[in-house]
Order: structure tokens, then sequence, then C-alpha cells
């Protein structure tokens, strides 16, 4: 399915490494054209080139010479020429002239014309670099504009540049070394509206700066909420001295999109499609941002870009936003939340004085996970497990295999174990309020969820007690639980555990945690179907309710919840990044129909969530009253699904035309 990446807010960038020879401007032209062409039949949208990438940084007092610094000027009046039709943004690294100065500088060039130059301010003059030798800083600067050969264009620090029809996209340039200083210039071009900032570097390798050079270029769009492009020059450069390696680098609110590999002499292209949208709703949420006002008054240059056509994003969409795929990065992860899960339990006891709590346990992931937390919470505070109450209480729909799951993993990890049969009492409920018990309605699984809460509620004040919640994220984003039944506790130690990673916590707790027997229980409990057993049993005796053949499978509805939510994003694009994440498992079809009933669930179970107990926030999304999801239960979810049935409708014709 392709879309236009405007339409979903996404700009094209390449940062580009070129063949450099070190003062042959008419080989680094070709280069340059040549790498501008790949990356223009790629459907890049923003080119960005290393510092001084015209002449090769490494000129030493060539620069001085008065036909390199001409060549230069004539290149880069060749280079607008060349982009007279591309609708292309090329920004490339050059020395200039002004008033007898001489500027490191950055050239952005776009249909035809040079647009604006920006010279760089903090020149490195230690160990190997030596700049001042040769030019000027910005504050040197003696006019706000530049000619070459007669044609003028803006010139200075104080300039912005503006994708004309693309609100937010603006770019903002920084040279090398102005990125390494105590405090950016790109700080100031962050707070002045700049959601992509260009770096256009010459930076030697050394031992361990690879490493530094990632790090800074990860944290710098993080602190400012942007997109940070990281060209630098290659093998190219002269190794007199020092070595380039041709590091490119692509960021975007901390996490890395694309880089290129180092020490190749051949063009190297770090290529992505950087999300301006997210960038800009992230800025919206942020207040600490909005504080942050620039110094002085920038200057919006106009850009025109092309539309871009794209069947694949060039981006990571994990399927799994809650979980990472890498199997260290997942095991932190879920020692982190657990760890978090585990203090605020036991924040929670401390504060109550109490030793005893309760637990339903239906031998399903939720409660299991609960209860271990519970019982690592004990153990950290040196409580005796026995003053856990593991609770189950079996009903119509309960198995065989969640019942011994149940009772044996209480068992095996010692806490005190109860077992209350729910069917009489529901029995009896069922003729009070003249329910046929033969209509397995919502009243019919409602009655078992609140019986058993019931049940929680009065042990605990007959322990003096907390019951601890096993709700999980997924279940309150979709409202799947009863409201004053499961929906209740003293303390909903999952409340911000998305389903699809619960799994994953359990299994860590069953390696890491958790041995023997109690782990072979645990890896069985993974293994059973998710579902809350409230109908009866198949003819086998096999679970017959499962929760995803009703409400869809968790894996999407987490995908959903997280660029619902987290990235606040349109249907439009949660439906694109959906159909490129699970491409292989769901057809566009299946995506939109259970994005359908997420949005309608969504919505109109919000009243559920206005009135959740406490629980340990461990994520960028929760759904918690009090903290991050304020939404009225009134609202309405018609706007979100007319886009969708747009959506299906621009769709229909062409799937009747296939067939």
């Amino acid at each position: 399915m392709s879309a236009n990446l405007r339409d979903l807010g996404l700009l094209r960038i390449t940062a580009v490494t070129p063949e450099v020879i070190v003062g042959d401007v008419n080989a680094n032209l070709s280069a340059i054209k040549a790498a501008l062409d790949r990356a223009v039949d790629a459907g890049c949208q923003v080119i960005v080139f290393p510092e001084l990438a015209v002449t090769g940084y490494s000129c030493g007092d060539l620069f001085y010479q008065t036909l390199l610094l001409d060549k230069v000027e004539e290149g880069l009046l060749e280079l607008a020429r060349y982009s007279r039709n591309l609708e292309t943004v090329l920004v490339v690294g050059a020395p200039l002239r002004q008033a007898g100065r001489l500027f490191n500088t950055a050239v952005v060039i776009n249909s035809g014309r040079i647009v604006g130059i920006v010279p760089k301010t903090f020149l490195p003059n230690t160990l190997e670099f030596y700049e001042e030798r040769w030019f000027s800083s910005s504050v040197d600067a003696v006019d706000g504009l530049l000619s070459i050969d007669g044609i003028e264009a803006p010139f200075g620090t104080d300039l912005l540049f503006g994708v004309d029809g693309f609100p937010g996209a603006v770019l903002g340039i920084e040279i090398c070394e102005d990125g390494w200083v105590a405090s950016p210039p790109s700080g100031q071009l962050a707070a002045a509206g700049a959601t992509v900032l260009l770096n256009l570097s010459a930076s030697p390798e050394t031992l361990g700066k690879c490493a530094y050079r990632q790090a800074l270029v990860e944290a710098q769009s993080a602190r400012c909420l942007a997109a940070y492009i990281y060209a630098s020059a290659g093998p190219g450069e002269s190794s007199t001295d020092l070595v380039f390696s041709g590091h490119c680098l692509i960021a975007e609110n901390g996490q890395l999109l694309a880089e290129t590999e180092r020490f190749q002499f051949e063009t190297g292209m770090a290529i992505a499609d950087v999300d301006i949208e997210r960038l800009t709703n992230e800025r919206l949420r942020n207040n600490s941002y909005a504080m942050a006002l620039p110094e002085g008054g920038y200057e919006i240059l106009s850009l025109i870009v092309r539309n871009g056509l794209a069947n694949r994003l060039l981006r990571p969409v994990p399927r799994t936003p809650f979980v990472p795929s890498s199997e260290g990065e997942r095991h932190a992860r879920c020692q982190e939340i657990f760890a978090i899960q585990t203090t605020g339990l036991m924040k929670r006891l401390k504060h109550t004085g109490s030793g005893r709590v309760v637990v339903g346990i239906s031998g399903g992931l939720d409660s299991t996970l609960a209860l271990l937390v519970t019982v690592k919470a004990f153990d950290r505070l040196g409580l005796p497990r026995s003053g856990i109450l593991a609770v189950t209480m079996p009903g119509f729909g309960t198995t065989e295999r969640t019942r011994n799951n149940a009772t044996e993993l209480a068992k095996e990890l010692g806490v005190s174990l109860k077992t209350i049969s729910i069917d009489a009492a529901v029995t009896q409920h069922f003729a009070d309020i003249a329910q046929d018990p033969d209509n397995h309605d919502i009243t019919y699984e409602n009655s078992q969820a609140r019986e058993r809460t019931q049940i929680l509620m009065d042990l605990a004040n007959q322990a003096g007690g907390l019951v601890i919640g096993t709700g999980d994220l997924s279940e309150l984003a979709l409202g799947w639980c009863t409201y004053n039944g499961d929906h209740m506790s003293m303390y909903g130690v999952n409340a911000s555990i998305p389903k699809t990673l619960v799994r994953y916590l359990i299994d860590w707790c069953a390696e890491v945690e958790f041995s023997g027997a109690a782990a072979a229980i645990l890896e069985d409990i993974c293994a059973t179907p998710v579902s809350p057993e409230l109908l009866p049993p198949d003819e086998d005796g096999m679970i017959s309710q499962k929760t995803e053949e009703h409400v869809g499978p968790y894996e999407l509805h987490d995908f959903f919840l997280f660029q619902v939510v987290r990235c606040h994003f349109a249907p439009l694009k949660v439906l694109h990044l959906a159909c490129q994440a699970f491409a292989e498992e769901y057809t566009r079809e299946e995506i939109c129909r259970w994005l359908k009933l997420f949005y309608q669930r969504f919505f109109a179970q919000q009243f559920k969530r206005s009135c959740l107990p406490d629980g340990p926030k461990v994520g960028s999304v929760a759904l918690s009253p009090r903290g991050d999801w304020r939404m009225p239960s009134d609202a309405s979810a018609a706007l979100w699904l007319a886009e969708l049935e747009q959506l299906e409708e621009e769709e229909r014709p062409a799937v009747s035309g296939r067939q």
C-alpha cells in the first residue's frame, strides 16, 4: 500500500558521504551530483553532505588559494542549476568569502537557487584541529547577505528553512564542532521551531570516538525533541595525520534510525523517513519545550520539496512497540519493569502497615504476574509468603488446566491457598435476578466476575489486607473487564503492562527469579490461550472462550494503543504503519476491521478507566485518570471512525477490480 509521505507527516532525508578528492572541486562536484541522483531516485527530499565537501575538509593552506575559492563559487552555482527541476533540498559544505574573511559554511540549495548560507560558529583549534588558521567564526560576519558571483543569498546563523505546505518541517543547521560544545546552536534552533537539525561534519576517527559520536547525536535529538542528521567526511580526505571514516547518522528523539558503515571509500548514504508529525506532537505535549524560548529572532526561508510516494517506509516500525526485539534489551527491560512493580507494591504495603494481601489467581497470564510481583515484594520486605492469600475461584468456564496451574503454582511459591467455587453463589444470584442460566449473555459473564471480586474484597477485610489487582493495560484500553468486578482492586500492579509484554515478563521470571517446578508451571501458563473463562468449556474440557477471537489479536491492539495514545496519530497513519508492520500476518481489511473495533471500544469504555485504582506507571503509555490520560467519558469516536470509513471506501473499488 503506497502512501504520500507528507500525508503521513514524514520527510525522507539522507546523510551522504561522497567520494571526495582533496582540492579537486570538479571531481567532488561530480561525486555530489552522482550521489544527488541516487538520493533522488530513492525518493529523498532533503540531502545533506559533509563539512567542506566541495573541496574536502583537509585542504590545509590550500584554502588560501584564490583559484580554489573561485572554483567553489562556480561549483555552487553549477549545483544550483543542476537542482532546478528536482524539488529536492541539497545542503553542502563549502568555504566562502565575505568582506576579506573566509567562512566554513553550509549552503542550502533548492530548485535552482541558493536559498541561504549558514557559517560555522565554533572553530576547534586544539590537538589535531587548527581551523582558526583559515576561517573566521560566524560572529565575525559583517553582513546578513553573501554574494556569489553577484548573486546574493541570506547569510548567518539566524536562518531556518521551512518546507512549503508542510507545517512543522523546519530545518536548522550547525556545523561539526557547533554540535560538540556545551551549548550547541541546535538547542536554540530547536527552540525557534526547527524539527530537523542538520550537522555537516568532518569528524576524524580515533579509538572510542564512534560510540561517543553516536551517543551525542542521539542525546541531542532527544534533548531537542527533533531529528538530528549527521553527515561526516569519509576516507577520501587526506590521511597525512588523520583518518576519516564517513560515519553518517540519523536519529529521532533519542532513537537511531539509520547509519552508514564506516571506512568505505565509495559513496555512503544513511536514509530514513523522519516523522515530523511525531516530533511536533511530542513538543505540543511537553510544556518544558514551550518554555524554552530562543534568545534571538530567526528568519524562515522557504523550500520547495516534492511529494514522495512510498510503498515501504524507511524507518523501523516494530510490530511490538512495547517489547524490544533484542533479547538483551528485552531482558533488561523486564528486570526494570519487575523492579518498578515490586517497589510500587512495597511502598503501598509499607504505607498501610499491612502484611496481608489477597490475590485472585486463575492460572492465566495476568493473575500469575500479579502473584509473582506480590511474592517478590514480600520477599524484599522480609515478610512471610504465608501472608499472601492466593484465591482460586473455579466457575462455569474454569478448565482443569488453568485450575491445576493456579493451585500448583501457589503451592510451589509457598503462599497461602484458598479454593472457593462460585457455582452455587452465582446460581443463586441468577435465581434472585431471574437470569436464565442457559442464556450466556453479558449478565451471565459479569455475574461471575463480580462474585469473584466480592469474595476477594471480603477476604481482604477479614485479613486486614489489600486486594491486589491483576488487570493489564491492554484490557483497560479495550474495556475488557467487568465494571466493579475484576476492574476494581486496592492496588493494580499490572495497570500499565500491555498484554504483549506480560508473557515476556513471566518468561523472564521463570528464567531469572524462580526455578524448578515453579518455572515449569510458568512456562505452561505462557502457552495457555488468553481467556476470562466465563463460558463453559467445550466438549473436550478445553477453553471455549478465547479473548482474541472476540476483541481481536492483542498484538494488533497493543500496536494501535501505542500509535494512538503515545504518538497521537490519526487512523490513516495508524493503518499504514500497521499494514507495514503486520504485512505477513494480516490483510489490510483485517487490520482495518480490528482498528475500527479498537476505536469503538477505546472511546466507549473510558468510563471504566475514569475510576481506576492506583497502580505503578512503568512505561511511556499509561491510562491512569490521575496522570497520563485525561479523557471525558462522553467523548465521541465519530471523527476517527469517519476517517476509517473513508479509507475503507477508497479501498473497495481497487479490491473489486482485482477480483
